[in-house]
């Protein structure tokens, strides 16, 4: 089969690396695999298969004004439609709201099956009205959309038919593939961790003022927050603030986070809001004790107080007492943390792109008219 696989980019992110994982899935079984980027390849972050036709279109880039929005778009669909039909796909599978709009545009009238995936919380999550007006007209023309959580399939039932809307939730490594994370190697000083772009979004401001107001009770424990974005200098100058300079690193984005996971003793998501977190369930796939705000998607992976622990959005108090909780008991630590290591049974890479399979089959077999 010949897959056509669209996304921004493929630099850090969630979204990115999921689409790696399903390229270089399809790749090893012998399908035709070709992995569209409206960016350049030289910000690529994961690695891919060498059969993964790799292109990179360099068409993302920023416009000051009304025309120069509707000039790039107009390139960059263009030039679209033109990869995808070079590719001579059997399917399209698109990642990423505005991405999804420009592809279900481009392969208009091509007649090909088009599969688009929302990467994130709809409801939360603003594009602007134009690119949301599109997405409500476009979305009803996909051949399926694709959700991360049941607790979003409801957001797209209002306009899209029920039976184009699938939820499958994001991949994690199985034990094989991943970095040695056992307890063992966990050592007398103790590290809270946190993954992701340093985006508003992720709630790193919440999580430091809740690591100020138990810190002081426990002198031997850190944090680290590995990623990279926009809100380094803010969260910096926070730490600052905070008087948490000594106690706190943002080492960046690493390759591996688990090689950073296997020698921590906490994880914590403090977003404000979620599609579907590949951090969370790595960490818990490294049999980490975790800490998540309940946001969409997450009570699917977790069950609060058996494998992890679910504290409100933007509540930075119960955040803190969640945190002191854990920190101060490492019997809980160990119990959550044992528990929490049957999402790589739930969420292994061969069961989730069971599920791909399943829909890309049912898409090939309705086909577009």
């Amino acid at each position: 089969m010949r897959l056509t696989l669209v996304i921004s980019n493929l630099d850090m992110g969630g979204a990115e690396r999921v689409l790696s994982v399903m390229a270089n899935y399809w790749a090893t079984r012998d399908h035709d695999v070709t992995l569209i980027t409206i960016g350049s390849k030289e910000s690529d972050c994961f690695p891919l298969a060498p059969r993964v036709n790799r292109i990179g279109m360099n068409l993302q880039v920023s416009s000051n004004n009304l025309a120069e929005t509707i000039r790039h778009s107009a390139k960059r669909l263009r030039r679209l439609r033109s990869e995808i039909r070079a590719s001579r796909p059997d399917v399209v599978i698109s990642f990423v709201d505005v991405t999804n709009v420009l592809t279900l545009l481009a392969s208009s009238r091509l007649h090909v099956p088009v599969i688009v995936s929302e990467r994130t919380d709809p409801y939360r999550h603003a594009i602007g009205f134009s690119w949301n007006a599109l997405r409500y007209l476009l979305y009803r023309r996909a051949d399926a959309v694709v959700m991360q959580s049941e607790g979003l399939r409801a957001w797209c039932r209002r306009f899209v038919r029920d039976g184009a809307v699938y939820v499958i939730p994001n991949p994690v490594e199985r034990p094989s593939t991943l970095t040695d994370c056992s307890s063992t190697q966990r050592g007398a000083s103790k590290t809270i961790a946190a993954i992701g772009r340093l985006t508003r979004v992720k709630g790193y401001d919440l999580l430091l003022r809740a690591f100020a107001q138990c810190a002081h009770k426990h002198s031997a424990w850190s944090l680290v927050i590995l990623g990279e974005g926009e809100e380094r200098a803010t969260l910096e100058a926070l730490v600052q603030e905070l008087h948490l300079k000594d106690r706190v690193s943002l080492p960046g984005w690493v390759r591996d986070p688990s090689r950073i996971l296997r020698g921590a003793d906490i994880f914590v998501m403090s977003s404000y809001y979620e599609g579907s977190s590949n951090a969370l369930l790595e960490a818990m796939a490294c049999g980490l004790a975790v800490i998540s705000t309940d946001t969409s998607g997450v009570r699917e992976i977790i069950r609060d107080g058996v494998n992890g622990i679910l504290v409100p959005p933007n509540d930075v108090s119960a955040l803190a007492s969640a945190m002191d909780r854990l920190m101060k008991d490492h019997r809980e630590r160990e119990r959550l943390g044992a528990l929490a290591e049957d999402v790589r049974e739930r969420f292994g890479v061969e069961k989730i792109m069971r599920m791909w399979d399943d829909v890309v089959t049912e898409t090939c077999g309705v086909g577009k008219t």
